[in-house]
């Protein structure tokens, strides 16, 4: 194990104290990464001690983005990626929360200004809300939309679906509508096999040994 990394997670446990809840090291081909769940109300604390600590010194937010997990109580996870350039190193930091309906996750914006898109995505594609963000609204989706698309429970084919009309000359919602709902395979492709004889081929076929 990369002893930096060791170095790394030995600081931010002791200093973090209580706030931290779990730590993984782990080695994925050449690259260590040191993985930190905190508890969600504690995040703004956290991430301004990984921000400032000079022995820390990550001043970037690479990435936010929500992680749905149906089976768990607290059901998504919010993962925030960082990056110290000073010190090559990264980290990720992860909270749960039940998400939609739940309890809120601390809105980052006032330690890395960048989190505010990140956290509209969030919210956007899981249902996911931060409280204190100043501008919580769909990013991805249109404002019309229903539900978030990311979640494991939300439908494939959506609920509602949008195309212009030429009479009407605006964008119109429909609900969705599936003009064939079964539909029988066989299967039958060049990549996933085929039958012994092929339509047609069997105008080709030899009397039995000819050719022979």
């Amino acid at each position: 194990m990369d002893p930096a990394l060791e170095d790394l997670k030995e600081i931010v446990t002791d200093a973090l104290g209580a706030s931290v809840v779990d730590t993984t090291l782990s080695m994925a081909e050449t690259r260590g990464e040191l993985s930190v769940q905190v508890k969600r109300d504690d995040i703004v604390r956290v991430l301004t001690y990984l921000r400032d600590n000079v022995n820390c010194q990550f001043k970037q937010l690479v990435d936010l983005c929500g992680v749905d997990y149906p089976e768990r109580e607290e059901r998504f996870e919010v993962v925030y990626n960082l990056l110290s350039m000073t010190l090559n190193r990264r980290i990720r930091v992860k909270v749960r929360t039940n998400g939609l309906g739940g309890e809120p996750v601390p809105s980052v914006v006032s330690v890395f200004s960048t989190a505010g898109w990140f956290e509209r995505e969030c919210w956007d594609l899981f249902g996911v809300v931060f409280e204190g963000n100043p501008d919580l609204r769909r990013l991805l989706t249109d404002y019309g939309f229903e539900g978030h698309p990311l979640r494991k429970d939300f439908p494939l084919t959506g609920f509602v679906e949008m195309r212009y009309d030429d009479e009407k000359k605006r964008v119109v919602y429909e609900p969705v509508k599936l003009t064939q709902e079964f539909r029988s395979f066989d299967f039958l492709s060049p990549w996933e096999g085929q039958p012994p004889v092929l339509p047609g081929d069997e105008k080709a076929e030899n009397p039995e040994g000819e050719g022979a």
